[in-house]
């Protein structure tokens, strides 16, 4: 008999996300992706392998120190991993720098951009134009800090971009001593020179500092200078049950991110060895975690270049979310709901529903209460103004706002008093748990009585990143829904827990079973010759017991097709073991991060949606909802959204037995690129809405005596 939980069966859930960051690299290294974009791309892999080193690596880092050798679910322990990783990260990061220096910078040049350092050739003009500007605008917020008996090692900041120098006194012979300059993030890192041979030309803050570093240390000679910048660990570890004042605790530890242990040390290549000894001695930093970089460190400044005026011709074009035919702009949204649930498919259709959904509610007398989980949101959020003009309005305003989403608690902290502040009740999650939960409830007093109107999403109630991520979100006033959203907020807020569920299923108590469940009923109805198809698109999947369930169903002659942007432990091609299972990744301009269950259940389909991927926090350590969508033209719609990806070829990569991607074999195939007809589907939608609109305006225009003429 197979034992599925054999560890061979399973792919390292770190090796695997280093694997995603290269297909993100893929696209910046694709030349029919435009110029500017290829930019953006390598810059999104900058930020997701800093965030990579201060949570993952940091992680492992911790287990070693800790002499935690359990494991993991592919049979590797955490040194192990590290020793792996670190040997795949340095051929990453190779490969961003060599794509940068060989290809992208020459191709600017070219495309009439050129990103200049302090010693290539300035003109004069130029370099009395970046002395100048050195002298006005970056000198004042300069603080040079030399290291000496007096004046101890400084603390680096993590991610912070510093100029590390040897510097030693002109009237004395002393031994060179060490500096630092940290380039201030206060200002903006790319400055334009004065146009004069008709190309644009830009040149980092750093490079001009590092001109004119000799300004600061007036009494010394400078012997090297070489930009540094380093990582440190970044993984909060919060004692909840211990914590008298969460909020204070969570506080306390964003301070203390900026003192964690060095895990990452990236300095300019070629840099005097007499300066790298000391940053390693001080930090203190091994070999295996020293990036010596040719070229710009911190990569994620591509995406200011990207920013820069003009060049659209190098850009994609921008999309403009587009109008829901079922919400047109300025209608009852209560009325609009109450007509049919209604499905939206974000960034292609507009986020504005959503927020308009909590301002109606706001001001509407008849609404009596409105209840609402925040994970993230954007800095300026309608959403939260919404929310306090209710609580000012004399609302009953329920808000759980997640202190523990990761980078976004200081955020979520201010937002949290201002709440609080203007009369709302705010929940600081459960202690031991993250709420993931998407999910609104506005309580409305009608004619024929009380009415629950619902949104439920797959994404957060952030309207900035709602036009960049796909996802789904419901709007429904079913009794059913309405009645689990109830229950949900009940057991947020209190320790109320329901007798029964009537549609929704949630994590950490029921939802894994309810996956487990739904996969056997599939490997069942396989084994007894009926139809049996899973289709399951997620941001990752790397929970054993659900992959082993799949491997089950794989070999029972269930057909599975998985659509997985990041993450992916289980592995295709296993004779005997996962022959029926197909992966593919979707990395386009969009970011896909919408949750969608398929299963065929016999030519009896079911089809949810959901805040959850199949990882163990999501289905263990977190509060999180699954939702059917029954109506039978949403659900339709939602197949054809699986549908379409899963017959991609242009930015679709499949997972190989050997556990490399690539990218579909577009021979012989109709050129499909998903993301791109969900544009156009949405535009004709919002057209023949648009339409649908004028003809009823038209229909109600009361005549005039003209018309009865």
């Amino acid at each position: 008999m197979t034992d599925f939980l054999n560890p061979k069966y399973y792919t390292n859930r770190e090796l695997s996300w280093l694997l995603f960051d290269h297909r993100i690299l893929n696209e910046a290294r694709d030349k029919t992706t435009p110029l500017f974009e290829r930019l953006k791309f390598l810059s999104i892999t900058a930020s997701n392998l800093d965030e990579f080193f201060m949570v993952r690596v940091a992680s492992l880092k911790d287990m070693v120190n800790a002499g935690y050798d359990k494991k993991d679910i592919a049979g590797m322990t955490a040194t192990e991993q590290l020793t792996a990783l670190h040997k795949e990260i340095h051929h990453l990061v190779d490969l961003q720098y060599s794509t940068l220096n060989r290809s992208l910078l020459p191709l600017l040049e070219q495309n009439g951009l050129k990103i200049v350092k302090a010693h290539e050739l300035l003109t004069v003009e130029e370099g009395e134009y970046v002395d100048k500007y050195f002298m006005e605008n970056v000198y004042p917020v300069l603080t040079p800090m030399a290291v000496d008996s007096s004046r101890p090692f400084p603390l680096i900041r993590n991610k912070s971009l510093n100029i590390g120098a040897l510097i030693s006194n002109k009237k004395k012979d002393d031994e060179a001593v060490f500096a630092a300059v940290q380039v201030p993030s206060v200002l903006n890192r790319i400055v334009e020179l004065p146009n004069g041979d008709g190309i644009r030309k830009i040149i980092f803050l750093e490079e001009i500092i590092e001109r004119n570093i000799d300004k600061l240390f007036l009494n010394y000679n400078v012997i090297c200078k070489h930009p540094f910048r380093i990582m440190r660990n970044a993984d909060m570890t919060i004692e909840e049950e211990d914590a008298a004042d969460l909020l204070k605790e969570i506080e306390k530890q964003i301070k203390m991110r900026q003192w964690g242990e060095a895990i990452r040390l990236e300095i300019e290549d070629g840099c005097d060895k007499r300066l790298l000894k000391i940053l390693k001695k001080e930090l203190p930093i091994g070999e295996e975690n020293i990036y010596e970089i040719d070229g710009p460190l911190d990569l994620t400044v591509l995406m200011k270049v990207y920013g820069l005026d003009g060049f659209n011709q190098h850009k994609t074009p921008k999309f403009v979310p587009q109008q829901v035919p079922e919400i047109p702009e300025g209608c009852d949204i209560f009325e609009a709901i109450r007509k049919q649930d209604i499905l939206m498919h974000h960034p292609y259709q507009t986020f504005t529903p959503v927020v308009e959904f909590i301002r109606q509610a706001a001001k509407d007398s008849s609404v009596l209460a409105i209840k609402q989980t925040l994970y993230r949101v954007s800095g300026n959020s309608p959403i939260i103004a919404a929310l306090a003009q209710a609580a000012e309005n004399g609302k009953q305003v329920t808000v759980l706002v997640e202190l523990k989403a990761r980078f976004d608690e200081e955020n979520n902290i201010v937002w949290a008093r201002k709440l609080e502040k203007a009369g709302c009740h705010v929940i600081y999650g459960l202690v031991g748990l993250k709420t993931h939960s998407k999910i609104t409830l506005v309580v409305r007093k009608e004619e024929d009585g009380i009415r629950r109107y619902v949104h439920l999403g797959t994404g957060n109630y952030n309207d900035a990143t709602a036009k960049l991520y796909t996802d789904i979100g419901l709007l429904t006033c079913s009794e059913s829904i309405g009645e689990d959203a109830t229950a949900v907020f009940n057991m947020l807020s209190g320790y109320s827990e329901p007798l029964f569920w009537n549609r929704l299923s949630l994590a950490p108590l029921w939802l894994k079973d309810k996956f487990l469940y739904l996969i056997e009923r599939e490997k069942k109805h396989a084994l007894e010759g009926r139809k049996a198809h899973i289709i399951a698109k997620m941001n990752s999947l790397c929970d054993r017991d659900i992959i082993a369930a799949l491997y089950e169903a794989s070999t029972a002659g269930v057909k599975i097709d998985l659509i997985v942007r990041g993450i992916c432990c289980l592995k295709v091609g296993i004779p005997g073991v996962s022959e029926n299972i197909t992966v593919r990744s979707i990395v386009g301009n969009f970011l896909e991060h919408s949750r969608i269950y398929y299963f065929e259940n016999d030519d009896h389909y079911e089809i949810y949606c959901s805040s959850a991927d199949w990882m163990p926090r999501n289905l263990e350590r977190r509060v999180e909802i699954l939702f059917p969508v029954e109506k039978q033209e949403l659900k339709e719609e939602l197949m054809h959204i699986l549908t379409l990806q899963l017959e991609d070829t242009q930015k679709a990569s499949l997972l190989m037995a050997d556990g490399t991607y690539e990218k579909i074999d577009k021979r012989g195939k109709k050129s499909i690129l998903a993301q791109d007809e969900f544009c156009k589907e949405a535009k004709r939608k919002a057209k023949k809405g648009q339409i649908a609109q004028n003809t009823n305006a038209r229909r109600f225009v009361p005549k005039t005596h003209t018309d009865e003429n």
